[in-house]
């Protein structure tokens, strides 16, 4: 298995830290994994997609489009 060594900021690290502790991910490589995976998911989707969006929505009703890069 590849590994990779990267540099993060210290609210990066709190940031990591945080989502351990408050999700189901067992560690910080658990929450990078699951964020390329996703990113990837989200990525392919709208290559297969232009006019796709990703919303969060709350009762049928859209509370926030998320545009990505």
């Amino acid at each position: 298995m590849p590994r990779y060594t990267i540099d993060f900021d210290d609210d990066f690290d709190k940031t990591l830290t945080d989502l351990v502790k408050t999700s189901d991910a067992t560690t910080k490589a658990d929450v990078i994994r699951r964020a390329v995976a996703t990113y990837s998911y989200l990525k392919k989707a709208q290559k297969e997609n232009k006019n796709a969006k990703v919303a969060i929505t709350e009762n049928d009703k859209v509370k926030k489009e998320i545009v990505l890069p």
